[in-house]
């Protein structure tokens, strides 16, 4: 394959599944000898991105209102100057920014267009962007069949699901965090000294779940077991009136020593192994829950909602840890059994979700257009 030179779209570069996946096909361009770069409005994950052989070009092209098409002419612009092989766009706004420039070019010469469907979208003109690239990656089985049940137009043949993959190098069940890393967390968390951790890792906001999660540790300590929730996660300044209500809701149920709000982390690794259980309460389906996928990797067993990509996840690595939308009883059961055992149950280790398998699968759609 000759050296190409890809231009991936998104709105920032924070955190999350996205902006994790961007990370690390841009790293993996990198290490080929291909040349990468990011358009994005920029955020913390930019000094990583380009220590790992990308560059970055800060472009406004996040905010959803009018005054994002100015940024057409800019965006096309820089693909003139460029001339990139591929540009792939993975969130709406840059996607619609980003096909109104590549559409005047010249179609003899421009660039090919992929998409990534990262989510379930709410199903109307302004989403059907997404599935306007030349081809269109889906990131679970799930959201191939939300793509075909919602925009019936769009061909079988235009859509390849590649699963989000993690590494094995750095998720595999005998993974352990450094000494002084777990001193630390002793010293900065001793409410957890004793307790069966449960962890839910998700942003602070509704649909993720956490007034849930407060419900089932709430009837895990009525049945008089010795658990601690741990809420990992940030909410988005737009989302503070919830997290208020996460705390209130704690609060009320007097659980302020039983469940602690993190905030943001950047060690989710090892606060994933430190827990004895995770637990997804989505009340959404996940398009595909890297984080989920990420635990089961480390070992840990994982509880949640059976919808989505982690419903896909847990049918290959866990069955039991299937639970019904919203049956909070049936998730409080569940993990009371898994704090009877001597040991919980272990994830059956795949290679279907690896991220080598993530990053050729989609070097091979690029080749495959070219």
């Amino acid at each position: 394959m000759k050296k190409l030179k890809v231009i991936q779209l998104l709105p920032e570069l924070n955190g999350g599944g996205v902006e994790r996946g961007t990370l690390e096909l841009g790293k993996y361009l990198s290490s080929l000898g291909h040349e990468s770069i990011v358009v994005s409005n920029g955020g913390r994950l930019v000094k990583q991105l380009e220590q790992q052989g990308s560059r970055h070009e800060k472009l406004p092209i996040h905010k959803k209102n009018f005054s994002s098409l100015f940024q057409v002419k800019v965006l096309r612009k820089l693909f003139v100057e460029e001339y990139p092989d591929i540009i792939h766009m993975r969130s709406r706004v840059p996607a619609w920014i980003g096909y109104l420039a590549w559409r005047k070019l010249d179609p003899s010469k421009r660039p090919r267009l992929i998409t990534t469907v990262h989510g379930f979208y709410s199903v109307n003109a302004y989403s059907k962007i997404m599935t306007r690239g030349e081809h269109v990656i889906c990131v679970s089985n799930s959201i191939r069949e939300y793509v075909l049940k919602n925009y019936p137009d769009v061909p079988k043949e235009k859509l390849t699901v590649i699963h989000r993959g993690v590494d094995p190098a750095q998720y595999y069940s005998d993974y352990q965090p450094n000494p002084a890393w777990l001193n630390r967390w002793k010293q900065d968390y001793p409410q957890l000294t004793g307790k069966f951790l449960i962890t839910l890792p998700a942003r602070i906001t509704r649909w993720k779940g956490q007034i849930d999660f407060i419900q089932v540790i709430t009837e895990l300590k009525s049945k008089g077991l010795a658990v601690h929730g741990l809420l990992v996660g940030e909410a988005h300044p737009r989302k503070l009136e919830f997290l208020s209500e996460v705390k209130k809701t704690i609060r009320l149920a007097g659980l302020e020593k039983d469940i602690t709000l993190t905030g943001h982390r950047s060690d989710l690794r090892d606060i994933l192994t430190a827990s004895d259980a995770v637990v997804s309460c989505s009340t959404d389906p996940e398009a595909f829950g890297r984080v989920t996928l990420e635990a089961l990797s480390l070992g840990k067993p994982v509880a949640a909602y059976s919808h989505g990509g982690v419903a896909e996840q847990l049918d290959q690595m866990l069955p039991e840890g299937r639970i019904p939308i919203g049956d909070i009883t049936s998730m409080v059961n569940l993990l009371a059994d898994w704090i009877s055992r001597i040991s919980p149950p272990a994830p059956t280790p795949t290679s279907e979700f690896e991220l080598q398998q993530m990053l050729k699968s989609t070097l091979g759609v690029y080749d495959e257009l070219l």
